[in-house]
């Protein structure tokens, strides 16, 4: 008989029993009160950031087009929303695109098992957490990262399209960091699809009353985000919006040609 033993990440290290410390690598580096200790082991950390983002690049460089898809880790199999994320990722996955998600279960796997089965490339982008989700089987490329924010250089560098399925509070701050970079334009526009109008409307009809109305965020600023309730229409969009933001480029390129000459 198998026994199943609860194991642990950190990088590509896999820890069991008692080997698995119980804190992360982003906990030891936002700790406050250290002692004096930090200034010998900050460099260090300095080199195992960077290694990190020489292995998400190294590994993704040639990936070509592709999506992410986000969403619930504790969505079940049986759930509706795991076979329309499935149903998304194939779509995607036969239009040419590569699925990347947080590689763990729920919605992600559903993604990176719609991309598989539709003979797509699946990627799963794992973080190192205190309790162990794992790679998900349906992830053909995976890496796992120790810091988030190297992760979430690698979902932006390398999608050109958001699909956000229903999630939670780790949805959510994916959803709104995305939103912001494009609104404050430190990427270049991409498209943001919500999958689940019934899920999401109330967000944004909360966003309208409240932050709208304060002054907070302006019209155009919902406009960067596309909510659908369809495989198909969130596929369509991503596929419009592409387009949207190809053409604005060559714009902005013949622009700037003519205002050099």
């Amino acid at each position: 008989m198998t026994i199943s033993r609860r194991t642990h990440r950190r990088g590509p290290v896999l820890l069991r029993g008692n080997q698995i410390p119980n804190y992360t690598s982003d906990q030891a580096l936002l700790a406050p009160g250290q002692e004096a200790d930090w200034l010998h082991e900050d460099p260090w950390r300095v080199m195992r950031i960077q290694s990190e983002f020489v292995e998400g690049f190294g590994a993704l460089a040639q990936l070509g087009p592709a999506i992410s898809i986000f969403g619930s880790a504790r969505v079940p199999p049986d759930d509706p929303v795991y076979a329309l994320t499935m149903k998304t990722a194939a779509l995607a996955a036969h239009d040419g695109f590569a699925v990347i998600t947080g590689g763990g279960p729920g919605i992600m796997e559903a993604a990176n098992r719609g991309a598989q089965e539709a003979g797509g490339t699946s990627v799963g982008l794992g973080i190192e957490l205190p309790f162990e989700q794992g790679m998900n089987d349906y992830v053909d490329l995976g890496i796992s990262f120790r810091y988030f924010f190297v992760r979430k250089t690698m979902f932006v560098k390398y999608s050109q399209g958001f699909v956000v399925m229903q999630g939670g509070f780790g949805t959510l701050d994916e959803l709104f960091e995305a939103i912001t970079l494009v609104q404050t334009r430190k990427v270049q526009s991409f498209p943001i699809v919500l999958v689940g109008k019934d899920f999401w409307s109330g967000l944004f009809e909360w966003a309208r009353s409240s932050l709208l109305k304060e002054g907070m965020i302006a019209q155009e600023d919902l406009e960067l985000v596309t909510i659908v309730d369809t495989a198909e229409e969130a596929v369509l969009a991503i596929r419009h919006g592409i387009k949207r933001v190809a053409k604005a480029k060559r714009a902005q390129e013949s622009n700037h040609r003519g205002n050099s000459e």
